[in-house]
Protein backbone atom coordinates (compact mmCIF):
# COMPACT_ATOMS: atom_id res chain seq x y z
CA UNK A 1 0.00 0.00 0.00
CA UNK A 2 1.31 3.42 -0.92
CA UNK A 3 2.05 5.89 1.85
CA UNK A 4 -0.55 8.28 0.42
CA UNK A 5 -3.44 5.93 1.31
CA UNK A 6 -2.09 4.57 4.56
CA UNK A 7 -3.86 5.86 7.67
CA UNK A 8 -1.84 7.98 10.04
CA UNK A 9 -1.47 6.51 13.52
CA UNK A 10 -2.35 9.80 15.19
CA UNK A 11 -5.59 9.86 13.18
CA UNK A 12 -6.47 6.31 14.23
CA UNK A 13 -5.85 6.98 17.91
CA UNK A 14 -7.41 10.44 18.02
CA UNK A 15 -10.50 9.86 15.89
CA UNK A 16 -11.68 6.76 17.74
CA UNK A 17 -13.26 6.39 21.11
CA UNK A 18 -11.69 5.36 24.37
CA UNK A 19 -12.45 1.65 24.46
CA UNK A 20 -11.86 -1.18 26.88
CA UNK A 21 -8.36 -1.75 25.56
CA UNK A 22 -7.26 1.78 26.35
CA UNK A 23 -9.03 1.63 29.73
CA UNK A 24 -7.05 -1.51 30.53
CA UNK A 25 -3.79 0.30 29.68
CA UNK A 26 -4.68 3.16 32.02
CA UNK A 27 -5.69 0.80 34.84
CA UNK A 28 -2.46 -1.22 34.57
CA UNK A 29 -0.34 1.93 34.58
CA UNK A 30 -2.36 3.28 37.53
CA UNK A 31 -1.60 0.08 39.45
CA UNK A 32 2.11 0.70 38.91
CA UNK A 33 1.65 4.28 40.12
CA UNK A 34 -0.15 2.94 43.21
CA UNK A 35 2.77 0.67 44.03
CA UNK A 36 5.11 3.64 43.62
CA UNK A 37 2.95 5.80 45.89
CA UNK A 38 2.69 3.04 48.51
CA UNK A 39 6.44 2.52 48.68
CA UNK A 40 7.34 6.21 48.60
CA UNK A 41 4.99 6.89 51.49
CA UNK A 42 6.07 3.85 53.51
CA UNK A 43 9.44 5.16 54.67
CA UNK A 44 7.88 8.28 56.20
CA UNK A 45 5.24 6.28 58.04
CA UNK A 46 7.63 3.71 59.50
CA UNK A 47 10.33 6.26 60.39
CA UNK A 48 9.00 6.98 63.92
CA UNK A 49 8.98 3.26 64.75
CA UNK A 50 12.44 2.66 63.28
CA UNK A 51 13.75 5.68 65.19
CA UNK A 52 12.31 4.34 68.43
CA UNK A 53 13.64 0.80 67.83
CA UNK A 54 17.14 1.90 66.83
CA UNK A 55 17.40 4.89 69.16
CA UNK A 56 17.99 7.24 66.20
CA UNK A 57 17.25 10.95 66.15
CA UNK A 58 14.27 11.93 63.93
CA UNK A 59 16.41 14.54 62.11
CA UNK A 60 18.70 11.72 60.88
CA UNK A 61 15.92 10.45 58.63
CA UNK A 62 16.21 13.50 56.38
CA UNK A 63 19.16 11.78 54.71
CA UNK A 64 17.29 8.46 54.42
CA UNK A 65 14.31 10.22 52.84
CA UNK A 66 16.57 12.14 50.48
CA UNK A 67 18.73 9.25 49.29
CA UNK A 68 15.70 7.28 48.12
CA UNK A 69 14.57 10.25 46.09
CA UNK A 70 18.07 10.67 44.67
CA UNK A 71 17.79 7.10 43.40
CA UNK A 72 14.48 8.10 41.82
CA UNK A 73 16.18 11.02 40.08
CA UNK A 74 18.83 8.77 38.49
CA UNK A 75 16.25 6.11 37.67
CA UNK A 76 13.87 8.55 35.95
CA UNK A 77 16.63 9.89 33.69
CA UNK A 78 18.21 6.48 32.97
CA UNK A 79 14.99 4.56 32.34
CA UNK A 80 13.42 7.52 30.52
CA UNK A 81 16.22 7.38 27.94
CA UNK A 82 15.97 3.58 27.82
CA UNK A 83 12.22 3.83 27.20
CA UNK A 84 12.79 5.97 24.11
CA UNK A 85 15.63 3.73 22.95
CA UNK A 86 14.43 0.19 23.70
CA UNK A 87 10.69 0.50 24.29
CA UNK A 88 8.41 1.55 27.14
CA UNK A 89 7.22 -1.92 28.17
CA UNK A 90 10.53 -3.81 28.66
CA UNK A 91 12.01 -0.79 30.41
CA UNK A 92 9.05 -0.65 32.78
CA UNK A 93 9.30 -4.36 33.62
CA UNK A 94 12.99 -4.06 34.48
CA UNK A 95 12.38 -0.99 36.66
CA UNK A 96 9.59 -2.77 38.54
CA UNK A 97 11.72 -5.85 39.14
CA UNK A 98 14.46 -3.67 40.67
CA UNK A 99 12.24 -1.94 43.20
CA UNK A 100 10.24 -5.09 44.01
CA UNK A 101 13.37 -7.00 45.02
CA UNK A 102 14.91 -4.13 46.99
CA UNK A 103 11.69 -3.34 48.85
CA UNK A 104 11.40 -7.00 49.85
CA UNK A 105 14.95 -6.88 51.26
CA UNK A 106 14.41 -3.69 53.28
CA UNK A 107 13.18 -5.44 56.48
CA UNK A 108 16.66 -6.99 56.75
CA UNK A 109 18.22 -3.56 57.34
CA UNK A 110 19.68 -3.09 60.83
CA UNK A 111 21.30 0.35 60.47
CA UNK A 112 20.57 3.71 58.90
CA UNK A 113 23.43 3.13 56.44
CA UNK A 114 22.03 -0.15 55.11
CA UNK A 115 18.51 1.27 55.13
CA UNK A 116 19.71 4.24 53.07
CA UNK A 117 21.46 1.96 50.55
CA UNK A 118 18.35 -0.15 50.05
CA UNK A 119 16.22 2.98 49.67
CA UNK A 120 18.68 4.30 47.07
CA UNK A 121 18.31 1.25 44.82
CA UNK A 122 14.57 0.98 45.46
CA UNK A 123 14.20 4.62 44.43
CA UNK A 124 16.19 3.90 41.25
CA UNK A 125 13.52 1.42 40.18
CA UNK A 126 10.60 3.53 41.36
CA UNK A 127 11.85 6.60 39.49
CA UNK A 128 12.38 4.55 36.35
CA UNK A 129 8.80 3.32 36.25
CA UNK A 130 7.20 6.78 36.16
CA UNK A 131 8.29 8.06 32.73
CA UNK A 132 7.30 4.72 31.18
CA UNK A 133 3.74 4.65 32.54
CA UNK A 134 3.18 8.35 31.82
CA UNK A 135 4.42 7.91 28.23
CA UNK A 136 2.37 4.74 27.57
CA UNK A 137 -0.81 6.28 28.97
CA UNK A 138 -0.44 9.49 26.95
CA UNK A 139 0.36 7.59 23.76
CA UNK A 140 -2.82 5.49 23.90
CA UNK A 141 -5.10 8.41 24.76
CA UNK A 142 -6.77 10.65 22.14
CA UNK A 143 -5.39 14.18 22.19
CA UNK A 144 -8.77 15.68 23.10
CA UNK A 145 -8.73 13.94 26.50
CA UNK A 146 -5.05 13.19 27.03
CA UNK A 147 -4.39 15.54 29.94
CA UNK A 148 -7.43 14.39 31.89
CA UNK A 149 -6.68 10.70 31.40
CA UNK A 150 -2.99 11.03 32.28
CA UNK A 151 -4.03 12.92 35.40
CA UNK A 152 -6.51 10.18 36.29
CA UNK A 153 -3.86 7.52 35.83
CA UNK A 154 -1.43 9.45 38.01
CA UNK A 155 -4.06 9.55 40.75
CA UNK A 156 -2.83 6.02 41.40
CA UNK A 157 0.21 7.55 43.13
CA UNK A 158 -1.67 9.34 45.96
CA UNK A 159 -4.14 6.45 46.15
CA UNK A 160 -1.18 4.15 46.73
CA UNK A 161 0.06 6.55 49.38
CA UNK A 162 -3.39 6.42 51.02
CA UNK A 163 -3.24 2.63 50.95
CA UNK A 164 0.23 2.87 52.46
CA UNK A 165 -1.08 5.06 55.28
CA UNK A 166 -4.10 2.92 56.07
CA UNK A 167 -2.14 -0.30 55.67
CA UNK A 168 0.72 0.93 57.84
CA UNK A 169 -1.68 1.93 60.61
CA UNK A 170 -2.74 -1.74 60.77
CA UNK A 171 0.46 -3.56 59.77
CA UNK A 172 2.97 -1.83 62.05
CA UNK A 173 1.24 -2.56 65.38
CA UNK A 174 0.41 -6.10 64.29
CA UNK A 175 3.57 -7.24 62.48
CA UNK A 176 6.22 -4.54 62.88
CA UNK A 177 7.60 -1.95 60.47
CA UNK A 178 9.25 -4.51 58.19
CA UNK A 179 5.87 -5.89 57.12
CA UNK A 180 5.11 -2.64 55.28
CA UNK A 181 8.10 -3.12 52.97
CA UNK A 182 7.32 -6.80 52.46
CA UNK A 183 3.88 -5.86 51.15
CA UNK A 184 5.47 -3.16 48.99
CA UNK A 185 7.76 -5.78 47.46
CA UNK A 186 5.37 -8.71 47.03
CA UNK A 187 2.61 -6.73 45.27
CA UNK A 188 4.79 -5.58 42.32
CA UNK A 189 6.23 -9.10 42.00
CA UNK A 190 2.67 -10.38 41.58
CA UNK A 191 1.89 -7.54 39.17
CA UNK A 192 4.83 -8.26 36.84
CA UNK A 193 3.26 -11.29 35.04
CA UNK A 194 0.03 -9.34 34.48
CA UNK A 195 1.94 -6.44 32.94
CA UNK A 196 3.99 -8.77 30.77
CA UNK A 197 0.85 -10.48 29.45
CA UNK A 198 -1.62 -7.60 29.19
CA UNK A 199 0.23 -4.28 28.81
CA UNK A 200 0.97 -3.50 25.13
CA UNK A 201 4.05 -1.72 23.92
CA UNK A 202 3.45 1.88 22.91
CA UNK A 203 1.80 2.02 19.48
CA UNK A 204 3.66 5.22 18.65
CA UNK A 205 6.98 3.64 19.61
CA UNK A 206 6.23 0.65 17.34
CA UNK A 207 5.36 3.04 14.50
CA UNK A 208 8.57 4.96 15.10
CA UNK A 209 10.66 1.78 14.94
CA UNK A 210 8.80 0.54 11.83
CA UNK A 211 7.50 -2.70 13.38
CA UNK A 212 4.29 -2.83 11.34
CA UNK A 213 3.35 -6.42 12.28
CA UNK A 214 3.54 -5.74 16.00
CA UNK A 215 1.74 -2.42 15.53
CA UNK A 216 -1.16 -4.01 13.65
CA UNK A 217 -1.44 -6.73 16.31
CA UNK A 218 -1.63 -4.15 19.10
CA UNK A 219 -4.22 -2.03 17.29
CA UNK A 220 -6.38 -5.10 16.57
CA UNK A 221 -6.11 -6.20 20.18
CA UNK A 222 -7.26 -2.79 21.38
CA UNK A 223 -10.14 -2.77 18.90
CA UNK A 224 -8.96 0.38 17.14
CA UNK A 225 -10.68 0.77 13.77
CA UNK A 226 -8.31 0.68 10.81
CA UNK A 227 -5.69 -1.27 12.74
CA UNK A 228 -5.67 -4.10 10.15
CA UNK A 229 -4.17 -1.76 7.55
CA UNK A 230 -0.53 -0.81 7.34
CA UNK A 231 0.07 2.49 9.10
CA UNK A 232 2.01 5.30 7.52
CA UNK A 233 5.57 5.20 8.87
CA UNK A 234 6.51 7.87 11.38
CA UNK A 235 9.08 10.32 10.04
CA UNK A 236 12.60 9.38 11.01
CA UNK A 237 13.67 11.20 14.16
CA UNK A 238 16.95 11.85 15.84
CA UNK A 239 17.88 9.60 18.72
CA UNK A 240 16.68 10.73 22.12
CA UNK A 241 18.99 13.04 24.04
CA UNK A 242 18.67 15.78 26.60
CA UNK A 243 19.95 18.28 24.01
CA UNK A 244 16.74 17.86 22.02
CA UNK A 245 14.75 19.12 24.99
CA UNK A 246 16.28 22.54 24.31
CA UNK A 247 15.90 22.68 20.52
CA UNK A 248 12.97 23.56 18.24
CA UNK A 249 11.67 26.21 20.68
CA UNK A 250 11.34 23.73 23.55
CA UNK A 251 13.92 25.35 25.86
CA UNK A 252 11.69 27.82 27.67
CA UNK A 253 8.89 25.33 28.24
CA UNK A 254 11.36 22.69 29.38
CA UNK A 255 12.94 24.98 31.97
CA UNK A 256 9.61 26.19 33.33
CA UNK A 257 8.25 22.66 33.59
CA UNK A 258 11.41 21.69 35.45
CA UNK A 259 11.03 24.65 37.83
CA UNK A 260 7.39 23.82 38.54
CA UNK A 261 8.06 20.16 39.24
CA UNK A 262 11.14 20.96 41.33
CA UNK A 263 9.21 23.30 43.63
CA UNK A 264 6.01 21.27 43.77
CA UNK A 265 7.79 18.00 44.56
CA UNK A 266 9.90 19.77 47.18
CA UNK A 267 6.76 20.76 49.06
CA UNK A 268 5.04 17.40 48.42
CA UNK A 269 7.85 15.30 49.85
CA UNK A 270 8.53 17.66 52.73
CA UNK A 271 4.88 17.36 53.74
CA UNK A 272 4.59 13.60 53.31
CA UNK A 273 7.84 12.87 55.13
CA UNK A 274 7.62 15.35 58.00
CA UNK A 275 3.91 15.61 58.87
CA UNK A 276 3.94 12.30 60.84
CA UNK A 277 7.06 13.17 62.86
CA UNK A 278 6.10 16.79 63.58
CA UNK A 279 2.52 15.84 64.44
CA UNK A 280 3.77 13.26 66.93
CA UNK A 281 6.04 15.90 68.51
CA UNK A 282 3.01 18.22 68.82
CA UNK A 283 1.21 15.64 70.94
CA UNK A 284 -1.01 14.11 68.25
CA UNK A 285 -1.37 10.34 68.58
CA UNK A 286 0.37 8.00 66.10
CA UNK A 287 -2.78 6.98 64.20
CA UNK A 288 -3.93 10.58 63.71
CA UNK A 289 -0.44 11.59 62.56
CA UNK A 290 -0.56 8.89 59.88
CA UNK A 291 -4.10 9.88 58.89
CA UNK A 292 -2.83 13.43 58.34
CA UNK A 293 -0.76 12.10 55.45
CA UNK A 294 -3.72 10.00 54.29
CA UNK A 295 -5.83 13.19 54.18
CA UNK A 296 -3.07 14.95 52.20
CA UNK A 297 -3.08 12.21 49.56
CA UNK A 298 -6.86 11.88 49.39
CA UNK A 299 -6.98 15.62 48.84
CA UNK A 300 -4.48 15.21 46.00
CA UNK A 301 -6.81 12.77 44.23
CA UNK A 302 -9.83 15.04 44.61
CA UNK A 303 -7.82 18.09 43.66
CA UNK A 304 -6.38 16.47 40.55
CA UNK A 305 -9.86 15.58 39.29
CA UNK A 306 -11.36 19.00 40.03
CA UNK A 307 -8.39 21.04 38.79
CA UNK A 308 -8.15 18.86 35.68
CA UNK A 309 -11.79 19.39 34.78
CA UNK A 310 -11.58 23.13 35.39
CA UNK A 311 -8.41 23.30 33.30
CA UNK A 312 -10.17 21.52 30.43
CA UNK A 313 -12.90 24.15 30.46
CA UNK A 314 -10.78 27.26 31.01
CA UNK A 315 -7.19 28.49 30.71
CA UNK A 316 -5.19 25.61 32.23
CA UNK A 317 -2.19 27.61 33.41
CA UNK A 318 -4.47 30.09 35.21
CA UNK A 319 -6.33 27.25 36.93
CA UNK A 320 -3.18 25.37 37.94
CA UNK A 321 -1.30 28.50 38.99
CA UNK A 322 -4.24 29.66 41.10
CA UNK A 323 -4.43 26.26 42.80
CA UNK A 324 -0.74 26.48 43.71
CA UNK A 325 -1.32 29.99 45.11
CA UNK A 326 -4.26 28.96 47.30
CA UNK A 327 -2.40 25.84 48.34
CA UNK A 328 0.34 28.00 49.85
CA UNK A 329 -2.18 29.32 52.38
CA UNK A 330 -3.37 25.81 53.30
CA UNK A 331 0.21 24.57 53.75
CA UNK A 332 1.07 27.48 56.03
CA UNK A 333 -2.04 26.70 58.09
CA UNK A 334 -0.72 23.21 58.89
CA UNK A 335 1.80 24.81 61.21
CA UNK A 336 -0.99 26.34 63.29
CA UNK A 337 -3.02 23.19 64.01
CA UNK A 338 -1.32 22.69 67.38
CA UNK A 339 -2.35 19.42 68.97
CA UNK A 340 -5.72 19.22 67.19
CA UNK A 341 -6.01 16.07 65.09
CA UNK A 342 -9.20 17.34 63.40
CA UNK A 343 -7.56 20.58 62.32
CA UNK A 344 -4.57 18.64 61.00
CA UNK A 345 -6.83 16.43 58.86
CA UNK A 346 -8.78 19.39 57.42
CA UNK A 347 -5.85 21.58 56.44
CA UNK A 348 -3.83 18.60 55.17
CA UNK A 349 -6.74 17.67 52.89
CA UNK A 350 -6.93 21.24 51.57
CA UNK A 351 -3.17 21.42 51.00
CA UNK A 352 -3.28 18.14 49.10
CA UNK A 353 -6.29 19.21 47.02
CA UNK A 354 -4.69 22.46 45.94
CA UNK A 355 -0.89 22.20 45.79
CA UNK A 356 -0.40 18.45 45.29
CA UNK A 357 -3.40 18.24 42.94
CA UNK A 358 -1.90 21.06 40.86
CA UNK A 359 1.43 19.24 40.77
CA UNK A 360 -0.24 16.14 39.32
CA UNK A 361 -1.88 18.22 36.60
CA UNK A 362 1.54 19.64 35.75
CA UNK A 363 2.75 16.06 35.18
CA UNK A 364 -0.11 15.59 32.69
CA UNK A 365 0.92 18.79 30.91
CA UNK A 366 4.48 17.51 30.65
CA UNK A 367 3.34 14.26 29.03
CA UNK A 368 1.91 16.07 26.00
CA UNK A 369 4.61 18.70 25.63
CA UNK A 370 7.09 16.35 23.92
CA UNK A 371 6.65 14.27 20.75
CA UNK A 372 7.00 10.47 20.59
CA UNK A 373 10.71 10.19 19.83
CA UNK A 374 11.72 12.23 22.86
CA UNK A 375 8.66 11.89 25.12
CA UNK A 376 10.01 9.41 27.67
CA UNK A 377 13.31 11.29 27.77
CA UNK A 378 11.50 14.58 28.36
CA UNK A 379 9.26 13.09 31.03
CA UNK A 380 12.22 11.31 32.61
CA UNK A 381 14.25 14.51 32.89
CA UNK A 382 11.28 16.50 34.18
CA UNK A 383 10.52 13.85 36.79
CA UNK A 384 14.23 13.62 37.58
CA UNK A 385 14.54 17.37 38.14
CA UNK A 386 11.38 17.18 40.21
CA UNK A 387 13.03 14.48 42.30
CA UNK A 388 15.86 16.91 43.07
CA UNK A 389 13.16 19.04 44.68
CA UNK A 390 11.87 15.89 46.36
CA UNK A 391 15.35 15.29 47.77
CA UNK A 392 15.66 18.90 48.90
CA UNK A 393 12.29 18.81 50.66
CA UNK A 394 13.03 16.16 53.32
CA UNK A 395 16.58 17.48 53.74
CA UNK A 396 15.28 21.03 54.17
CA UNK A 397 12.81 19.79 56.76
CA UNK A 398 15.59 18.00 58.62
CA UNK A 399 17.80 21.09 58.51
CA UNK A 400 15.06 23.36 59.82
CA UNK A 401 14.23 20.93 62.62
CA UNK A 402 17.91 20.66 63.55
CA UNK A 403 18.23 24.46 63.62
CA UNK A 404 15.30 24.63 66.00
CA UNK A 405 12.91 26.34 63.59
CA UNK A 406 9.38 26.19 64.98
CA UNK A 407 6.66 24.17 63.28
CA UNK A 408 4.68 27.27 62.11
CA UNK A 409 7.74 28.76 60.42
CA UNK A 410 8.67 25.43 58.82
CA UNK A 411 5.30 25.16 57.11
CA UNK A 412 5.40 28.84 56.17
CA UNK A 413 8.65 28.16 54.28
CA UNK A 414 7.03 25.14 52.63
CA UNK A 415 4.03 27.22 51.57
CA UNK A 416 6.33 29.74 49.90
CA UNK A 417 7.52 27.03 47.50
CA UNK A 418 3.93 26.57 46.35
CA UNK A 419 3.85 30.27 45.51
CA UNK A 420 7.06 29.80 43.54
CA UNK A 421 5.45 26.97 41.56
CA UNK A 422 2.50 29.26 40.81
CA UNK A 423 4.83 31.90 39.40
CA UNK A 424 6.52 29.29 37.16
CA UNK A 425 3.15 28.09 35.81
CA UNK A 426 1.97 31.62 35.06
CA UNK A 427 5.29 32.26 33.26
CA UNK A 428 4.81 29.02 31.31
CA UNK A 429 1.58 30.42 29.91
CA UNK A 430 3.38 33.48 28.58
CA UNK A 431 6.13 31.33 27.09
CA UNK A 432 3.65 29.05 25.34
CA UNK A 433 1.95 32.09 23.83
CA UNK A 434 5.24 33.52 22.56
CA UNK A 435 6.34 30.16 21.18
CA UNK A 436 3.07 29.70 19.36
CA UNK A 437 2.33 26.40 21.07
CA UNK A 438 -1.25 25.61 21.97
CA UNK A 439 -1.66 24.57 25.60
CA UNK A 440 -1.95 20.82 25.52
CA UNK A 441 -4.22 20.71 28.54
CA UNK A 442 -6.93 22.46 26.55
CA UNK A 443 -6.25 20.63 23.28
CA UNK A 444 -9.17 18.92 21.69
Amino acid sequence: MDNEVRPRLDHLLDSGGFGRGQVAVVVLCALVAMVDGFDTQSIALVAPDIAAEWGAEPAAFGVVFGVGLFGGLIGAIFFGFAGDRYGRKPTLLVAMAVFAVCSSLTPLANSLTLLGLLRLVTGFGLGGALPCIIAITSEYTPARMRATVVGLMFCGFPLGAVAGGLGSAWLIPAFGWGSVFLVGGVVPILLLPLLWARLPESARFLALTGDQDALRAVLRRLGIAGGDDAVEPEPEAARPSVVRLFTERRAGGTLLLWATLFLSLLLTYLLTNWIPLLARQSGIDAASAIFGVVALNLGAVVGCLVIGRLADRSRPTVVIGSAFSLGAVAIAAIGHTGGSAVALLVVSFLAGSLSVGAQMCTVALCASFYETSVRATGIGWAVGIGRIGGIAGPLLGGLLVTLGVGTPDLFLVTGSTSLGAAVAVFALARFLTRAGRKSVLSAR
